[in-house]
């Protein structure tokens, strides 16, 4: 009898646990959804590392520095539209 509620309880933990069958769905679960992040941040890198080398002292875009004086000094001419496209 306490051979058989030893293995009850053993096949309890297997399903139940924390490392068991039920948790195992929801492990996989949860990394995909950090695989989703880790690619939506790895995008937004890319995006920075790029607009960081466009910045570079030595050559930068003058299209990016135009749009950084105009966003962040509001800088234009009277006779100019500025168009927010975010």
């Amino acid at each position: 009898m306490l051979a058989l509620c030893c293995l009850l309880v053993m096949l309890a933990v297997a399903v139940a646990g924390p490392s068991g069958l039920l948790a195992w769905g929801e492990n996989q679960h949860l990394l995909s959804e950090r695989e989703q992040e880790i690619r939506r941040l790895s995008t937004e890198r890319d995006q920075l590392r790029n607009r960081v080398a466009l910045l570079d002292p030595g050559h930068t875009d003058p299209d990016l520095a135009g749009e950084l004086l105009r966003k962040n000094l509001n800088v234009a001419h009277p006779d100019e539209m500025i168009m927010m496209l975010r």
